[in-house]
Parts: structure tokens; sequence; C-alpha cells
């Protein structure tokens, strides 16, 4: 796919993992979909699989990147408890990403893939 040959997601996973989980998270596919209609970003914990949506390609790099430090984070932790938010929480732009994708009023976003629950 164009976009998926456009951008390198896969040097995109390196560097956030380099900078924000030590190099320790192990990705073995990250790829653009343009089947990502209702989340921004999927993860296959088993199998260290992420998908991205394609529209995350017009929206701010530090945007992409949050949901990319989003979806590495569930290889460790697959659901969305409180230590998966403090793995989120690492990347500094995380509230700001969480409160551009909210403003985007995608209408069936699942808010549990965009941020915490108000409690944590």
């Amino acid at each position: 796919d164009e976009l998926n040959r456009k951008e390198d997601l896969a040097e995109v996973c390196r560097r956030l993992n380099d900078r924000y989980f030590d190099g320790k998270i192990e990705v073995r596919l990250i790829e653009y979909s343009a089947d990502q209609l209702r989340r921004f970003g999927s993860c296959n914990s088993r199998a260290k699989t992420i998908r991205i949506s394609h529209r995350l390609s017009d929206m701010p790099r530090w945007v992409r990147d949050y949901v990319v430090v989003h979806e590495m984070a569930h290889v460790p932790e697959p659901n969305h408890g409180p230590a998966f938010w403090r793995l989120v929480s690492r990347y500094e732009l995380a509230e700001r990403a969480r409160g551009f994708l909210m403003a985007k009023n995608f209408e069936d976003t699942d808010e549990s893939d965009v941020g915490p629950p108000a409690a944590l």
C-alpha cells in the first residue's frame, strides 16, 4: 500500500520504543490500515502486531506518535488498566494528543482507546 511505502512506521516504532520503553517492547509488524475506521489503532499482543488507522496520516505527527505509543503499550499490557496507562503516560504529549483525538469527534470511536477513565 502506498501509505506504508511512503512512511516507515517500523522506524517510527523503533524510535519511540527506544525513547519511551528502553527498547524493551517487541513489535513484529506495524502498518497503516485503511480498514481501521472505528479505532485509531489496534494491537494483537500475542502476535505483537500493530495496525494504525490511515486517518492518522493526515494528523500531526505527535498525535500519530501517541497512538503508536498507546498500541505499543498493549504488547506488555493488553487491557486498559492502570499499568497500561502508566506506560502510555511516559509520552509527554499524551494528554494533548488525547484531547486532539477527542476534539476530532469521530462518532464511532471507542473512548477507552483514546484515554484513561477519569478516575485514574
